[in-house]
């Protein structure tokens, strides 16, 4: 099982200070296996949470930045993360 590590993983903003916006995500209020389903298991479940999410940007970019290959991040799977890194080379 893996961790929801965008929860703990704090970065720093241009003035020193600990971003904020992991807090603030909507999965850091929801069970965290949602975001990590088996392999060929259902992702609606932690998509439908993304979809409503104020930090759902910043979350895809943290998950494109640290090249996170597991989990439902900004409301991409791996694999939709993969082609739009694709699109954008």
């Amino acid at each position: 099982m893996h961790e929801l590590q965008l929860i703990t993983t704090m970065e720093i903003d241009e003035d020193g200070g600990e971003l904020s916006w992991q807090e603030r995500a909507l999965c850091a209020q929801t069970d965290p296996e949602a975001f990590f389903p088996e392999k060929g298991g259902s992702t609606r479940e932690a998509k439908k949470v993304c979809v409503g999410c104020d930090v759902r940007g910043e979350c895809l970019e943290y998950a494109l930045a640290h090249d996170e290959r597991f989990g439902i991040w900004g409301g991409l799977s791996e694999r939709e993360r993969r082609k739009l890194k694709k699109r954008a080379v």
